[in-house]
């Protein structure tokens, strides 16, 4: 579970932009203390930004740096499963001459993309949803003193944030292999 120990986006702007104003008052200054403490506050800031990302992806799953763990959407597995299928069955109809196989294998592939990523739109939003839940649960929680729940709503974030820098981490690496693909044509 995460303690909001420098594991916040919002954390990490804040320290960068305060890193950036004294710096820039150090530079305006002369004062080199100022710069180099307004640097530093930089440098925390991007490894603080880091950390808010880091994320581990496994087939299925998705680990994150406050400890949580979640399963993605299940279409995106189903999705991903067809793609391959549908890929398989192209290149035998290929290999044999088939044009039903072939264009089945299309087909299949093509529903299974659109199921992936409707699993990823689907563990994005939710994601976010969780996210925001459990910060303004923890907040009200906070207020009334009731611990237990604080810590419950916190445990929503986080398995919300992980849940959602999966469903991130697989949509950018397809958009980076399309891009790849264009750009080979």
């Amino acid at each position: 579970m995460s303690t909001n120990d420098n594991t916040s986006t919002l954390k990490s702007v804040v320290d960068s932009t305060t890193g950036a104003i004294q710096n820039a008052i150090g530079s305006v200054t002369g004062s080199t203390g100022d710069q180099t403490k307004g640097q530093a506050k930089q440098n925390k800031a991007e490894a603080e930004y880091d950390a808010s990302h880091a994320t581990a992806k496994l087939p299925g799953f998705t680990a994150s740096s406050s400890g949580a763990v979640t399963k993605d959407d299940p279409n995106r597995t189903a999705g991903s499963y067809n793609q391959t299928a549908g890929s398989a069955k192209e290149f035998v109809g290929g290999l044999t001459g088939s044009e039903s196989l072939k264009a089945s294998g299309r087909q299949q592939n093509q529903e299974g993309q659109q199921q992936e990523a409707k699993g990823q739109v689907n563990d994005y939003v939710g994601g976010i949803s969780d996210r925001v839940t459990g910060t303004l649960g923890s907040a009200v929680a906070g207020v009334t003193g009731n611990k237990a729940a604080e810590q419950d709503y916190q445990k929503q974030h986080d398995a919300g944030k992980t849940t959602q820098r999966g469903a991130e981490e697989d949509i950018v690496k397809k958009a980076d292999a399309e891009s790849t693909a264009a750009s080979r044509q």
